[in-house]
């Protein structure tokens, strides 16, 4: 393997160790985190939701003019998820929509973890520059998105044990691993099907903001909640402008 594969190991191993903090402190004050879950809530869906319109969606377009379709299917894709798990999954003594909002985040925010792994391989190809660059836009929301995978899963029901390890499989462990499985494949993964699989990614993170974490957070009313929003705007911000 190439210096450029072990550096793009260790961003991606990086993202993992950050996130996996998240989760850790969080669970150390899961009283706190559960009194104040409708904050980070707010500014999760702020992260994914400005971030895929100001800059995942833009991009998948440019690669793939059938981005839109993509985009679409990746949206009623986790509605579909979210309407077999409300019915089929969550076990009977759980209220089944506190099931489904827990797992279905957990989903999508894993589907995006695993295509950040594509980005650091495809960016450290480029250059280890290009790469650095996109390895401190991405560890931004790293933190955070490790709290809010865990407090959603504790919310749906799961004990501390259950939500630290789902949490650490779907938000932190995929990331290493879409490096390491798609580095391989870079030289056969053209352009269209690279733009195909952002659009996909970008219509599951809109749903996890819009659907599931924004309306949750808002009806709990917190007096901060739109400064958490706005906070979580402007990290988005922050990491689209890193990113270019």
């Amino acid at each position: 393997m190439d210096s450029h594969f072990w550096t793009a190991l260790a961003a991606s191993g990086i993202s993992a160790v950050v996130t996996s903090l998240g989760i850790l402190t969080i669970r150390k004050f899961t009283e706190w985190g559960q009194k104040n879950t409708a904050y980070f809530a707010c500014f999760a869906a702020g992260v994914l939701i400005s971030a895929s319109f100001l800059h995942v969606i833009p991009k998948a377009l440019g690669m793939n003019p059938q981005g839109p379709m993509w985009l679409l299917v990746g949206f009623l894709g986790l509605h579909l998820s979210d309407v077999f798990l409300t019915a089929f999954v969550c076990q009977r003594d759980v209220e089944k929509e506190d099931c489904a909002l827990g797992i279905v985040p957990a989903l999508g925010i894993g589907f995006h973890s695993f295509l950040d792994g594509f980005i650091y391989s495809i960016t450290f190809t480029v250059s280890v520059f290009t790469g650095s660059l996109a390895t401190i836009g991405m560890i931004l929301h790293e933190f955070p998105e490790g709290i809010i995978t865990y407090l959603m899963l504790i919310r749906g029901g799961f004990s501390q044990r259950k939500a630290t390890l789902l949490a650490f499989l779907t938000a932190a462990l995929t990331t290493p691993l879409g490096m390491l499985v798609s580095y391989p494949l870079l030289s056969s993964l053209d352009q269209k099907r690279l733009g195909s699989l952002l659009a996909l990614s970008a219509g599951a993170l809109i749903y996890v903001g819009a659907t599931h974490l924004l309306p949750r957070a808002m009806q709990e009313r917190k007096k901060f909640s739109l400064l958490a929003l706005g906070g979580g705007v402007c990290v988005a911000v922050l990491v689209v402008s890193t990113h270019h």
